[in-house]
């Protein structure tokens, strides 16, 4: 990298230093390939935003290659699969016995703390506090301006990978009539909270209710994340504590588990419901990964999952470009990405429409019960869920050595 007069040169430009960005850059690194990441939040934000916490099997895989698996194999919580309660019975959906492989829970803001930590050891360029103001994409070259300790900075590359998510710059880079998008908005949102439990089941549980759904899962042995289904728009200044209880406990309740133990909220938060792809995830020499192409549901637990995913599909088109001169992969990035993107996509409609109650009719809530009792006495029915809860593979168009 050559550095003076605020302009700097590398081989790819990464805008956002989250999951997709930063896996994005160790893969590339560990090809020789020159990346400089920029990421308009402090150091200290991104390692404390509180995001999934769901890694699927080909996830942690690619973590213990890259050299980020240390800390996520000690501390994750590895899961076979999940329970679903309805009727007041609770049934556990074991994905492992029938197809091997689990589910770890790892918290995003841990595996952000641990590609930062290996970034930064690395000694390859992090720019923190830096927001992005315009991006240039020619024939030749890309570029890309950020603001820096006071001062604007040229970042000239030959390609960028826009990482910042949905309502970053990289998207709106592409001009409206050439994006290609599609969009579902849910009328509910999630009412999230960090509670000082122990969790109800020894994995996470969603528990479909009349009411709305529920639910439960773990950050630890001690701490509890839980979500309530609410209206969309509701504020949470209507939902007190005790309120907050209340209604996890009806949504939960059972014949066969003890009742759900309360504690200290100390973290609320709300959430809404969406399903976004943006199926134009590249133009000319920019590349778009993660929540800056396609957005889904959190009932699936599959943005994170995705957008490393998307990383490594580009990295390995980009180690084919730069090691063999061979562009076919990364003019098919868009394409080799999407099936995998729309399977997790319909996964997590599936879940979203089967455990809410989006409508008071009765016959919808019938056939919600319905679908959970094949899912609960059906192995095939738990074979495609759990193929797709555990990890699809990950595309790779190119392998280098």
């Amino acid at each position: 990298m050559r550095t003076g007069n605020h302009h700097v040169r590398t081989q790819i430009a990464i805008i956002g230093a989250g999951p997709a960005g930063l896996t994005l850059a160790r893969l590339l690194h560990l090809q020789g390939i020159s990346s400089v990441v920029i990421e308009s939040r402090s150091r200290e934000h991104v390692e404390s935003r509180t995001r999934a916490g769901i890694l699927e099997q080909p996830t942690v895989d690619l973590m213990a290659e890259i050299g980020v698996g240390d800390r996520l194999r000690r501390e994750g919580l590895r899961h076979n699969g999940f329970y679903v309660r309805f009727d007041r019975t609770t049934h556990h959906l074991d994905f492992n016995r029938l197809l091997g492989g689990q589910a770890t829970v790892y918290g995003q803001q841990e595996l952000v703390k641990d590609l930062i930590e290996q970034r930064v050891d690395s000694g390859e360029p992090l720019y923190f506090n830096s927001p992005v103001t315009a991006v240039h994409t020619g024939s030749d070259e890309a570029m890309v301006t950020f603001e820096h300790a006071g001062s604007s900075v040229e970042l000239h590359a030959d390609f960028v990978a826009g990482c910042d998510g949905f309502h970053g710059i990289s998207r709106t880079h592409i001009p409206e009539d050439r994006r290609n998008e599609l969009s579902r908005t849910y009328p509910v949102a999630w009412l999230g909270i960090l509670a000082r439990t122990t969790p109800t089941v020894p994995e996470g549980m969603y528990c479909a209710h009349p009411n709305g759904l529920s639910v439960h899962s773990m950050r630890g042995t001690r701490i509890t994340r839980q979500y309530l289904q609410v209206p969309a728009g509701t504020s949470l200044e209507d939902w007190s504590d005790s309120r907050i209880w209340d209604e996890l406990a009806t949504r939960s309740a059972s014949d066969d588990y003890p009742e759900l133990e309360r504690g200290e909220i100390f973290d609320k938060s709300l959430a809404t419901l969406r399903s976004v792809v943006c199926e134009t995830m590249q133009h000319g020499r920019l590349f778009l990964l993660g929540d800056s192409a396609h957005i889904v549901p959190p009932t699936g637990a599959k943005g994170l999952n995705l957008a490393v995913s998307d990383a490594c599909t580009l990295s390995h088109a980009l180690g084919g470009y730069y090691t063999a001169g061979v562009r076919e992969h990364l003019d098919n990035y868009s394409e080799t990405c999407l099936p995998r993107i729309w399977a997790a996509q319909h996964f997590s409609s599936t879940l979203t429409t089967t455990l809410h109650a989006l409508s008071d009719d009765p016959m919808e809530w019938r056939l919600r019960q319905a679908r959970l009792r094949r899912w609960s006495g059906s192995e095939a029915e738990q074979r495609a869920l759990g193929e797709v809860y555990l990890g699809l593979p990950f595309p790779k168009p190119w392998h280098y050595s």
